[in-house]
């Protein structure tokens, strides 16, 4: 099955997906870790892409679509995947039909105030890249990872600041793209604004959706 996972910055993508690939026994693409590699390897289209996504930003289409194409041509890939983070913008999303055949499009949906209480507590080992919540999954020791003991830090775009404009990004700018896959018959909406103790709800949601694909 080939998966992409819509919704606005921390709604929960990245931990429904982890559930998903799973169970599905395929991998994850998230666009996010591939522009975090770019970054950490401070390579000059790292270093573009920081700029953008530390100014709450979308990345220009060109730089996007070419790290997702290649990433997906990879072998782990051929069976399917889940696509979290692509597409964010029309000719993104137009772009992606035209190399990959897309099964489904998952659109997880949550009020913002949900999602600015959920951003405001999310914390991201600095050595290995866990990510923890101080509320709804706190670390054994506050500050400390539990799988490497690296150190918990906030990112730069999870600043309450910074997650206010690119939900506001998301509306101008990647909104239309639900409406773009709603068209194709691709799209199914996940209410997403249950707790991470609740995640077999949305979970299951998913299920009733993925299982109408076999």
């Amino acid at each position: 099955m080939n998966i992409v996972l819509l919704g606005p910055p921390a709604v929960g993508k990245g931990t429904y997906a982890g559930f998903l690939s799973k169970k599905y026994n395929i991998p994850t693409i998230s666009v996010g870790d591939l522009f975090r590699t770019a970054i950490k390897n401070r390579t000059e289209l790292g270093k573009k892409i920081q700029d953008y996504v530390t100014s709450g930003n979308l990345v220009p289409d060109e730089i996007v679509i070419e790290l997702v194409k290649n990433r997906l041509e990879e072998p782990d890939c051929k069976n399917g995947f889940l696509l979290d983070g692509f597409p964010r913008t029309v000719p993104q999303a137009e772009a992606m039909m035209e190399f990959k055949k897309i099964d489904i499009a998952l659109n997880f949906v949550a009020p913002d105030g949900v999602i600015m209480e959920r951003i405001s507590g999310r914390r991201t080992c600095r050595k290995c890249g866990a990510i923890y919540h101080i509320k709804n999954i706190p670390p054994t020791i506050d500050g400390i990872c539990d799988q490497c003991s690296g150190r918990l830090v906030q990112r730069a775009d999870e600043k309450p600041e910074v997650v206010k404009k690119r939900l506001e990004v998301y509306r101008e700018k990647t909104k239309p793209v639900v409406d773009y896959l709603k068209q194709k018959g691709l799209l199914a909406d996940i209410d997403a604004h249950y707790d991470i103790k609740d995640v077999d709800k949305i979970l299951n949601q998913c299920d009733e959706h993925l299982q109408k694909l076999n």
